[in-house]
């Protein structure tokens, strides 16, 4: 899920942001408010926490709350800012660097697209000083929308007036998911590996690094879909965009999985959960000339999503050494699954740790797709045309 902080300012249209933020919301995004103290003349905190469902940060010295520097974690936080309405004072902090409040704070401190939005009297916005004010922020790399001509709230008609709330949700939207075919959708992946305990400080494991699945959620979150991340393992960050739910054994990425059957729209399987696990387990380190594992099957993860996905899509993903083809078809029909990524991991460019694949895709049906080496990402693009609803 994108997350947009929507900061709002001290001028009358303050209401027109209760609107952006209840679109947003609409749309899937997580919405967080900042506001400025001349802003809570205008509307009050509360409706806007009601509206976004989160907490609504208005001062940088805020008492009895947990300790967080808020300004750079909403900084990190956030796909996109919009300020709506951006007043003259706004602009011109903005322009000249100053930081004396949360919500100027947090727009300098971020690295992510800023939208703003401009709201005064006529006068204010064709003064010089604030002309100037908006080309260099421009020119630095601030997007602008609007501001619109009309009847403006001090009786005089021109330019100033806020764009209309759906106008700005609308660019902002296209501009963070220019291809929303997976919204409404929720999209479960799995990535990484898992590990299996000998003793209180040895584990089995395997070579999985997590990046196509990491992919894959980023994918989905960029098409517009609620994205759930179970994941082991892993060499590369979290899907900033996604629910992470980080689990350690098959068992436990079992557990996490089953358990959202019911919220998932699409599941793509491609962990590499361990098949078995330590029977023997002692908690304490084992210290002897030999050592004798007894293992136990673990569950099976993606045959378990299968027996109860009905019209859902599944995905499964096959790495093998031999009889690529007989082994993924095989697999596809013993999970239940409506598509199969298959790979040789002893070709140069694909498999584990890799940034790239080399993949056949087979649907069920029995259509089949050889594709040609590629990154993760492109890749995970194509599986999530081929499984779309």
């Amino acid at each position: 899920m994108k997350t947009v902080i929507v900061g709002v300012t001290g001028g009358i249209a303050a209401y027109k942001s209760c609107e952006i933020v209840s679109r947003f919301k609409r749309l899937g995004y997580d919405v967080r408010v900042v506001m400025t103290k001349n802003a809570a003349e205008f509307v009050t905190p509360l409706t806007f926490e009601s509206l976004s469902k989160n907490k609504v940060v208005t001062d940088t010295f805020e008492k009895n709350r947990e300790f967080e520097i808020e300004h750079i974690s909403y900084a990190e936080l956030a796909s996109a800012f919009v300020i709506a309405p951006a007043t003259a004072n706004f602009i011109g902090k903005l322009a000249s660097g100053i930081c004396d409040d949360m919500l100027t704070t947090t727009v300098t401190a971020t690295v992510k697209p800023v939208f703003i939005c401009p709201a005064m009297n006529v006068n204010m916005y064709l003064n010089p000083v604030t002309q100037a004010n908006i080309e260099k922020l421009k020119k630095t790399g601030y997007h602008f929308i609007g501001p619109d001509s009309g009847m403006l709230a001090c009786g005089v008609t021109g330019p100033g007036r806020m764009s209309e709330p759906a106008e700005i949700v609308s660019q902002i939207d296209r501009f963070l998911t220019p291809n929303p075919d997976l919204r409404g959708k929720t999209v479960l992946v799995t990535a990484g590996g898992t590990r299996e305990p000998i003793d209180g400080v040895r584990f089995i494991s395997n070579r999985s690094s997590g990046k196509m699945g990491a992919a894959i959620a980023d994918a989905a979150a960029e098409r517009g879909a609620r994205v759930i991340f179970v994941y082991g393992t892993i060499s590369v960050p979290v899907p900033k965009a996604a629910e992470c739910v980080k689990i350690e054994t098959t068992e436990d990425m079992y557990r996490e999985v089953t358990a959202r059957t019911d919220e998932a729209d699409i599941f793509v399987m491609s962990a590499a959960p361990g098949d078995y696990s330590v029977e023997n387990y002692t908690p304490h380190k084992i210290k002897s000339e030999s050592l004798t594992l007894k293992l136990k099957k673990n569950p099976d993860i993606a045959a378990a999503v299968g027996k109860v996905k009905g019209d859902k899509k599944l995905v499964v993903f096959a790495a093998e050494t031999d009889d690529l083809i007989q082994n993924a078809v095989k697999k596809l029909e013993s999970k239940n699954a409506d598509l199969i990524v298959s790979n040789d991991v002893t070709m140069p460019g694909a498999g584990f740790e890799t940034d790239t694949n080399i993949v056949t895709l087979i649907e069920r049906g029995g259509a089949m797709t050889a594709l040609e080496m590629m990154d993760k990402r492109r890749l995970a693009d194509v599986i999530l045309d081929a499984v779309k609803l």
